[in-house]
């Protein structure tokens, strides 16, 4: 009998399936969210709106997230085939490979040398570190400046976010390339520049945003944000976790918790199927949720209220009044945040974390 890989096709489907975004972000980058699915040109990423990913299962509960149709051909599938196509895999053991690596799960074993060079073609290996967008993200972070008296400062204080000193995830570059495609020229932008880290503190991936020249609104391109590296799992940390951790999708958004508690450890995971991936650190024993107000902030919070329960981790949900809580920060101000928060919060970390607003 030989040995069973540790995941088998439908759990690692499944798996994949949880995080269709990402997944479609990474393997069919020419494509776009459209509503709830993924529209791109075909499995092989051509541009184009002929295939359709859904992102989540409907909540009538037919179709499923992560199947996929080409209106064009006929074909179908999951995100297995969707990774098997778009890099032109053959052997199932290496279309697992890299579903493995993508969504950072151990190896079943090393293989050897001759028998991985399919997969390394495509710049991977094993470790889920090693990836030359990643790589690129290191570059680009440790040639990034300090934020203070920058136009990144201008533009989170035009958030009436004011908090700034110490967050040293974050930095800016006055010159930070933007394409809007591979075909579009190059331009250069100021750039407020996110660090996004694993739970070792390292390195795994940057998020960009792109400014305007005097930093009072994004960039008037098409796509004034963007991350690029190791995403999955990951985040822009703000703080040190211990046993609380508050985690939302936007770095604006997470940043106006910290205007009116500024001891608690917070996350920004970029993407609402980013949110519902991360990882938790093994000290965590509370963790908040931010709760963006739209139908892809709910499926993040109902995945984390699974994974949470199933590590025995309190999941507790912080909902803004407006949109998001940057939101409710500019339009309702910082004594209305508190007020928000107060009944939401644990009792113990209103005493801990929430401070008295004296403006």
């Amino acid at each position: 009998m030989t040995d069973m890989p540790p995941w088998d096709a439908a759990d690692l489907a499944r798996r994949l399936a949880e995080n269709a975004e990402a997944v479609c972000r990474h393997y069919l980058s020419a494509g776009r969210r459209h509503g709830g699915y993924w529209l791109v040109g075909d499995v092989h990423n051509t541009p184009g709106r002929s295939l359709y990913v859904r992102l989540h299962g409907g909540l009538d509960g037919r179709g499923r997230a992560g199947k996929w149709t080409d209106g064009a051909t006929g074909q179908h599938g999951d995100l297995l085939d969707i990774i098997r196509e778009s890099l032109g895999l053959l052997d199932f053991r290496d279309v697992a490979d890299e579903a493995r690596r993508f969504l950072c799960l151990p190896q079943p074993q090393p293989r050897p040398a001759s028998d991985r060079g399919r997969s390394d073609a495509f710049g991977h290996d094993a470790s889920p570190q090693a990836s030359g967008t990643a790589d690129a993200a290191r570059r680009l972070w440790a040639m990034s400046g300090p934020m203070a008296g920058t136009l990144a400062e201008i533009w989170l204080r035009h958030r009436d976010l004011t908090r700034l000193t110490d967050l040293s995830s974050l930095r800016f570059h006055p010159d930070c390339y933007y394409r809007t495609d591979a075909d579009s020229p190059t331009e250069t932008w100021p750039a407020m520049i996110a660090a996004v880290t694993d739970l070792e503190g390292r390195v795994t991936g940057v998020h960009r945003t792109w400014l305007a020249r005097d930093g009072r609104g994004k960039a008037l391109v098409e796509i004034p944000r963007r991350a690029m590296g190791d995403l999955l799992g990951n985040a822009v940390r703000f703080g040190t976790t211990s046993d609380v951790l508050a985690v939302g999708e936007g770095i604006e958004t997470v940043l106006s918790l910290h205007e009116v508690m500024p001891d608690l450890p917070l996350a920004a995971c970029l993407s609402s199927a980013h949110l519902a991936a991360i990882m938790f650190p093994p000290t965590l024993r509370r963790l908040y949720v931010l709760r963006d107000d739209d139908p892809a902030g709910d499926h993040a919070v109902a995945a984390l209220m699974a994974r949470t329960q199933e590590a025995g981790i309190e999941c507790l949900v912080l909902s803004p009044r407006l949109a998001d809580f940057n939101d409710d920060l500019r339009y309702l101000g910082r004594g209305a945040m508190r007020a928000i928060l107060h009944p939401q919060l644990a009792p113990q970390d209103v005493a801990r974390f929430l401070q008295p607003v004296a403006h």
